[in-house]
């Protein structure tokens, strides 16, 4: 096993994140935000915070910073704050004070005066059901069988039906970092230092807004505390400060406060999802119906897809109706948040499942396997590799699966119950290039823009570099988080290995080649030979050796780069492409209290080839906590103002150590390199998905209780 690179540094606090960054002269912003769910800014008194020991100036839509709205060109628009007068939920940037110290600036900040034109705000999603509209840029879906005119009709023929609705809760990412920026301008050129999620992404959307040319901005996050998708986009913090530093001619940073962070950012989307099974006494799935509806942004910007991210592919069905709509709602916009989608639709779908196996009086597992697919319904591409049985196999045997009861167990005054649930995300890649540098010294430079929210990324890049260039993994030394390193892509959608390793590996190459033609030049070492390359050194035919480093002295180089490129082909024409799992978890829930405890955990996991098992494990185990997070703790709720009830660590409950006492993680090892050239699938999601199932269904087995909603909580089993 191989500790990750960035380990000594965090845990001895050397490593720098973007607030930890200072410089002469530096001021500092702090955030105004709204005080209503939805209306117009009518008027700004901004006398008594300009006033203000230390201020330096005082931003608002009356008083604007020079910006405009920001281009993304994976996400295309980005919002920037203080454009115009409008509010669209509780919390929303709407003013920016900028001071010689933290606290001056906040304090100023309490002194901005802010008068409303209200407008009738929705903010409950269950009022919002009513009027929910069609989902933009998702397609209701059918696939029926030769001569079934209707999913319904299909449903009606099905010796077996289960018919439910699920509830999912809004969700806020809690990154340990807060978003912040620190921004410095030097003769026109801006320098960020802010986490993210993708550097170069974060330049790009920051060099539109501020109308400037790209090379002209420079962003660097080489740590992020933590970013699940939260951390995609660039904050109001970093639009503030840049444009406030441009203004001021000194550096400023700003960081949003953690109540802050509930409202000027974005979330996980509530959902409701009603699910219809149909399926023959045997188990054999004849009709699945999978109806979403999702909260958004009054803006409708993004589509939290349940139904279309897991019935669409999960199970073998010969007929499928799927439909998304979206509920507009005056509360913080929605976004990514890890495994968007998947996460939330695999409840409802995991649960329902369930429901179907008590039904037909079925082992879980055993209906799950029955119903595998070999391609997503309605399409021809097979999986390019599923290793789904062995992973219910392997876990059921660890787990003592065969020892559950279907009416559960008694452990004195507790009620023990075990639940399964299948995991699946997509396994997918984004386009990326790496530079490889091998120097004089004998040690290779790896450098892709990126970022490694936490994830391991830093330490995947040292060891594929290493495997590829044949050379001991201390010799290099790779480097992400900074725009003006080849693009590598975004760090989201457990993309990070496969598209930064892939091209890892075409670099390899072509920097290999390029160290061969100097060294077979006329002016090389090994002029005119025939040459190869292995374990670091170059190769003769007729027997002599040089190392990468000897050559380059020879030839009076310092060093010797190449890029390489990779990106999705003609692969996704071919084969159906998913990282599978299987969750297995145990409960115990109190006869008389009600409280629930999970007592132990197991994900086995089909991830394809994995590279680094330390952080492959961490990252496993810390999605399937996030799963317990989101079945028994988390959830985020709103007063019919709009406001948080809960925006702060104190009140948005989270796991500790405590809440998991036992959990372990175990691998099928089956690299897939019709997927991409490295064999590894996606890893940082998977963990989440289908964990919150699994505890309900345990639930269900330990009390005979089932509970359509998440999280779950003791006022829901107090009905027995």
């Amino acid at each position: 096993m191989t500790s990750r690179l960035d380990g000594p540094l965090k845990v001895t606090g050397q490593a720098k994140y973007g607030a930890d960054h200072n410089f002469p002269g530096m001021a500092y912003g702090y955030l105004v935000l709204s005080t209503i769910a939805h209306g117009e800014i009518e008027t700004v008194d901004v006398t008594a915070a300009k006033g203000a020991p230390g201020v330096l100036g005082v931003y608002t839509p009356f008083d604007r910073l020079e910006l405009s709205t920001a281009q993304s060109p994976l996400f295309g628009e980005t919002w920037v704050p203080l454009q115009d007068r409008e509010v669209a939920y509780y919390g929303q940037p709407i003013g920016f004070v900028v001071a010689e110290t933290f606290e001056q600036a906040r304090d100023a900040a309490m002194l901005v005066e802010v008068g409303y034109r209200a407008r009738p705000a929705v903010t409950s999603f269950e009022d919002g059901l009513a009027t929910a509209e069609e989902a933009p840029g998702t397609e209701d879906l059918a696939v029926l069988a030769e001569g079934v005119e209707s999913i319904e009709e299909a449903l009606a023929a099905s010796s077996v039906v289960v018919e439910q609705t699920y509830r999912t809760a809004t969700q806020n990412h809690a990154a340990m970092e807060p978003h912040s920026a620190v921004a410095v301008w030097d003769s026109g050129v801006l320098t960020v230092y802010s986490g993210n999620q993708a550097s170069d992404l974060q330049a790009t959307e920051l060099a539109s807004a501020l109308g400037v040319d790209i090379a002209s901005v420079r962003a660097l996050n080489p740590f992020v505390g933590g970013a699940f998708g939260g951390k995609g986009r660039t904050s109001a913090p970093a639009f503030l400060a840049a444009a406030a530093a441009r203004v001021l001619g000194r550096p400023v940073k700003a960081a949003l406060t953690r109540e802050q962070v509930f409202t000027a950012t974005a979330g996980r989307a509530a959902t409701v999802q009603k699910i219809a099974l149909g399926a023959a006494e045997d188990g054999t799935l004849i009709a699945v119906r999978h109806d979403s509806w999702c909260a958004t942004a009054a803006d409708r910007s993004f589509v939290e897809p349940t139904s279309h991210g897991t019935s669409r592919e999960w199970y073998a069905t010969p007929n499928l109706a799927l439909s998304q709509k979206i509920v507009p709602l005056n509360v913080p916009p929605t976004t990514f948040m890890r495994a968007p989608g998947e996460a939330p639709g695999s409840f409802a779908l995991e649960s329902a499942l369930d429901e179907l196996a008590v039904a037909l009086g079925m082992d879980p597992i055993e209906l799950r396997r029955r119903n595998s697919s070999i391609a997503p319904p309605g399409k021809d591409l097979q999986w390019s590799s599923k290793h789904l049985d062995e992973c219910f196999q392997i876990g059921a045997q660890r787990f003592g699966w065969s020892q559950r009861s279907p009416r559960g167990r008694e452990d004195g005054d507790w009620l023990v119950g075990m639940g399964v649930a299948t995991a699946m995300f997509p396994a997918l890649r984004f386009p990326a290039t790496v530079e490889i540098t091998l120097r004089e010294d004998e040690t290779a430079v790896i450098s892709t823009s990126g970022a490694d929210p936490g994830t391991g990324l830093l330490t995947v890049l040292a060891l594929v570099g290493a495997e590829s260039l044949a050379v001991p993994v201390d010799r290099i030394t790779p480097r992400l988080g900074d725009s003006t390193f080849p693009s590598g892509g975004l760090s989201g959608g457990s993309t990070a290995t496969a598209s930064a390793g892939s091209a890892v590996m075409v670099a390899a190459v072509e920097v290999i080649d390029a160290l061969l033609a100097l060294a077979s030049a006329p002016e090389g070492p090994l002029a005119g030979a025939e040459l190869s390359y292995e374990d670091g050194r170059v190769l003769a035919e007729d027997g002599r050796s040089l190392s990468f480093g000897e050559v380059l002295r020879a030839v009076g180089r310092e060093s010797v780069s190449a890029t390489g490129s990779s990106a999705p082909g003609e692969e996704l024409t071919k084969h159906s492409f998913s990282s599978f799992g299987a969750q297995f978890c145990e409960v115990r829930v109190h006869k008389w209290t009600c409280e629930t405890r999970l007592s132990r955990m197991l994900g086995v996991f089909d991830c394809g080839r994995i590279i680094n098992e330390t952080a492959a494990r961490s990252q496993a185990l810390g999605g399937m906590i996030w799963g317990v997070s989101a079945a028994l703790h988390e959830a985020l709720e709103f007063e019919g103002s709009g406001r948080p009830a809960n925006g702060d660590l104190a009140g948005y409950l989270l796991p500790v150590n405590a809440d998991v006492p036992e959990a372990d993680v175990e691998f099928v090892r089956y690299p897939d390199t019709l997927h991409n050239p490295v064999g590894s699938k996606g890893l940082g999601e998977i963990g989440t998905v289908g964990v919150a199932a699994a505890v309900a269904n345990a639930v269900y087995n330990a009390t005979g209780v089932r509970v359509r909603h998440i999280p779950i909580t003791i006022e829901d089993l107090l009905v027995r």
